[in-house]
């Protein structure tokens, strides 16, 4: 590869973009991340309400999905001093600018899910694929 084709920065840590474009876009378009924010976007939600919610979503994942969100600033979490401890997740301003976007993105598969399976299939016949392996998702 020619030297010129590479471009190398060095920037101080602290002088470095907090998140690229490409780091936020990754975030939101993570496996669980949208069904969540759907999910809090339409009012608070409750850990076993949010597990209810997403389908084949694991206690850990969606533990880990929520911090992740809550870091980035897109949900907040409220804990009420009751017993036992009551946790509200909640959609923040940023989230809710997102949630019409979200809910394009998820009208858009919904609606073309069966051309992209019959994509898939005329692919993987056309290039000698087995065709019965199951869904890719």
């Amino acid at each position: 590869m020619s030297q010129r084709n590479l471009r190398v920065i060095h920037e101080p840590a602290d002088e470095r973009p907090v998140c690229t474009v490409l780091e936020a876009l990754n975030r939101i378009s993570g496996k669980w991340a949208i069904g969540i924010l759907l999910n809090v976007s339409h009012g608070p939600a409750r850990f076993t309400e949010l597990e209810r919610a997403v389908p084949g979503i694991s206690r850990r994942m969606l533990t880990l999905t929520l911090r992740s969100l809550e870091r980035d600033g897109l949900i907040s979490r409220t804990v009420y001093a009751t017993v036992p401890p009551r946790v509200e997740y909640r959609a923040t301003d940023m989230a809710v600018e997102l949630y019409s976007s979200l809910a394009a993105l998820t009208h858009w598969a919904e609606r073309h899910r069966e051309a992209i399976a019959e994509s898939r299939e005329a692919y993987d016949r056309a290039h000698g694929r087995p065709t019965d392996a199951g869904p890719d998702c």
